[in-house]
């Protein structure tokens, strides 16, 4: 498509295109949060322990953060509706074979399919909105896009709770069937076809096996490894796997001629800082918002809908003022905002401790909710922007999906972890008082970490003299947007 040419914001076939990929990004970001809902459960129903509990978690943003990189890179080069069409194909029939699932192992195969056609859809639909639309009208899309995401986000708690409420925990996989049809025929209809000509390359494929390799090992090491043993064959083994994989992956992106992660983007130092500080901070974030709504049903006996609703202040809290937050960042420099903003994360999640003392919401919930909502907003835009503007303009989407990598890969690598530390192991989490116990040492634990991501910002983080920082930010989004994308339009 010509640069002075595509679609406008205004237009009928514009609003196609941009329903057509709200809905299928959607029903990956409605997935990846109506699914914690669900968590107590489908313990309940298989009568599996919290390792089975974590896979089912793990195993779908494991695959996710694997994929990711390669399924822009695939969309780039043989047809971003193509691989978004199969994205959302596989993605639905994964979510039948979850709805069927006869037993927890079946589900948790299942989830890692679906994690990666996930991987395949999710960046294809912002790059469908790059390539489609004029250059004028290409930021209102995205911002579109990245709004009705949210709202896709915010919505899945309380699908997912009513869903359990009325039908079986099955609704929130079987849920996303329509809304893939309307997706595959808004899509056939309505989307145009478009390819990167520069994207001519090998795809990446053995990068991203060995990505894979260490992923699983890594993760089945820090979930398995305290129930069988560190000494245990099995964890030896893994442990293994995954040291040999890591290496293999290092190695294999040197020398690839296109590599699926560019390994030269972190010799810049602001962008090699703002990764550490997502990689500490999301994974903080991860690990407690894994555990709150088990919590707040085992322990405060709170329905499944009850505790979809407990996080929904931070929602309105973030679209107030994230972007407030950052055009702040843009005038003052990210520095004292990314230094204090996981100071106040921090608060929050120690003040969440208190869940675990009573069930009254208002005196027990909500002061952690606000405080943890707040932080967020401080912190997230001028995060993002600083990892999109510390990198040259030719690889702000690699950035980005960098950025979200980091992001993913934190949060599977705390959700295996953080259960363990606090003493969460077994069934235990099927108990109020061993699970309360072990709650409130997680969560002392995530706000000590969030803590130190605001030093480590503090430390690391340089206010820019010359460039201003992009203005527009994803939030940890599934989707990387186009390599070769302006840095002003990055989300």
């Amino acid at each position: 498509m010509a640069e002075d040419e595509g679609l406008t914001y205004g237009s009928q076939a514009g609003r196609w295109v941009i329903a057509a990929t709200v809905l299928g990004s959607g029903i990956a970001a409605l997935d990846a949060t109506v699914v914690g809902i669900a968590l107590p459960t489908i313990g309940r129903h298989f009568r599996v322990g919290v390792s089975s509990v974590q896979w089912v978690v793990t195993a779908y943003t494991l695959t996710l953060a694997a994929f990711l990189l390669l399924g822009g890179s695939l969309g780039d080069r043989f047809g971003r509706r193509k691989v978004f069409t199969i994205g959302v194909v596989w993605f639905a029939a994964a979510s039948a074979a979850c709805g069927i699932a006869p037993s927890a192992g079946f589900l948790i195969v299942a989830r890692a399919v679906q994690g990666i056609g996930a991987a395949l859809l999710t960046p294809g639909s912002l790059a469908i909105l790059q390539a489609s639309f004029a250059p004028d009208d290409r930021a209102r899309a995205i911002g579109a896009w990245s709004g009705y995401g949210g709202l896709a986000t915010a919505a899945g708690p309380l699908i997912g709770g009513e869903l359990i409420a009325a039908a079986s925990w099955r609704w929130v996989f079987y849920l996303n069937l329509p809304v893939a049809v309307v997706v595959l025929v808004l899509t056939a209809r309505h989307v145009p076809e478009s390819k990167d000509p520069e994207s001519t390359g090998k795809v990446d494929a053995v990068g991203a096996a060995f990505g894979v390799l260490t992923l699983t090992a890594l993760t089945y090491t820090l979930i398995e490894g305290p129930a069988r043993g560190w000494t245990s064959p099995a964890t030896l083994v893994a442990i293994a796997l995954a040291m040999a994989g890591a290496v293999a992956f290092l190695r294999a992106e040197q020398t690839s001629a296109a590599p699926m992660l560019p390994l030269g983007v972190f010799r810049e130092h602001q962008f090699s800082a703002a990764n550490a500080v997502t990689f500490v901070i999301y994974g903080a974030l991860a690990g407690a918002l894994f555990l709150l709504p088990i919590e707040l049903q085992v322990v405060d006996r709170y329905s499944p809908l009850e505790s979809g609703l407990a996080l929904l202040p931070v929602t309105f809290i973030m679209l107030t003022l994230s972007a407030r937050s950052g055009m702040l960042a843009t005038r003052i420099g990210p520095r004292l905002q990314m230094g204090a903003g996981p100071l106040v994360v921090a608060a929050g999640l120690g003040l969440l401790s208190r869940a675990a003392d009573g069930s009254n919401y208002a005196v027990y919930v909500l002061p952690a909710v606000i405080t943890f909502g707040l932080g967020l907003a401080i912190t997230v835009a001028p995060l993002t922007a600083t990892a999109l503007g510390a990198a040259p303009a030719e690889h702000a989407g690699i950035a980005s999906a960098v950025n979200n990598d980091v992001a993913r890969a934190a949060g599977l690598i705390a959700v295996a972890v953080l259960p363990v530390l606090a003493g969460i192991t077994g069934a235990s989490y099927l108990h109020a008082s061993a699970l309360a116990a072990g709650f409130r040492t997680a969560t002392w634990a995530a706000a000590a970490l969030c803590g130190a991501g605001g030093v480590l910002a503090a430390a690391t983080i340089r206010n820019p003299s010359h460039r201003p920082l992009a203005q527009d930010f994803h939030c940890a989004l599934d989707a990387p947007p186009l390599r070769h994308q302006p840095a002003t339009e990055a989300t």
